[in-house]
């Protein structure tokens, strides 16, 4: 006997606190260390986002990603970058989490040390959402274009499911790669080839 699994995608689950309860930057960064399980952003309008930890296949997809991005960056030495579990205060307010990111060093430098140790008030110059299976694209697709409307230089939205990239960059329509085998960084991240063989 065979068991059928369907796939069913995922939205975040929205707690709507405001006018109720309005938490500090200091009480939502204390609210996220004690939920340490959960993956919790919150927008520009104050709802917080919370969702599960990434499924294992995602999770062995990031770490590659990561890992490319990292050889590169260990070796350009202009920017640090990060992993998903790391938290950025947007311009705009929202606190987000992306796949992985990569500031210039100098925009890093420039934030006090305890700045540097929360939700770091700075938008990426580069940032990267990984779609998994299960989740919704739409979504996904405006947080993107939340990275560029606050700062970012460039964004990767990478569809597994459909073997997909989605590029965005500002004042640039959005433009979308069929099945690429590599993508690159050029001008903002110079050098940089993502090897999508092994994320696919």
């Amino acid at each position: 006997m065979t068991e059928a699994t369907t796939q069913v995608e995922n939205s975040p689950l929205v707690l709507h606190l405001h006018p109720i309860i309005n938490l500090t930057d200091e009480q939502f960064f204390e609210f996220c260390q004690i939920n340490r399980d959960l993956r919790i952003e919150r927008t520009a309008t104050g709802e917080l986002l919370i969702m599960p930890p990434t499924g294992s296949d995602t999770g062995n997809r990031n770490a590659k990603l990561i890992v490319q991005l990292g050889i590169w960056a260990e070796r350009d030495g202009m920017g640090i970058y990060f992993d998903s579990s790391t938290g950025f205060t947007l311009p705009n307010g929202a606190k987000v989490s992306p796949d992985t990111a990569w500031v210039k060093l100098e925009r890093w430098n420039a934030l006090t040390p305890e700045q540097q140790q929360t939700f770091a008030p700075i938008c990426p110059d580069f940032v990267v959402e990984l779609r998994s299976a299960s989740d919704n694209l739409t979504p996904l697709k405006t947080k993107m274009q939340e990275y560029i409307n606050n700062g970012a230089l460039l964004g990767w939205l990478i569809d597994c499911k459909k073997r997909q990239v989605y590029i965005y960059r500002p004042g640039v329509a959005m433009e979308c790669l069929d099945n690429p085998a590599t993508v690159s960084g050029d001008p903002v991240l110079p050098g940089f080839v993502l090897d999508l063989s092994k994320i696919w």
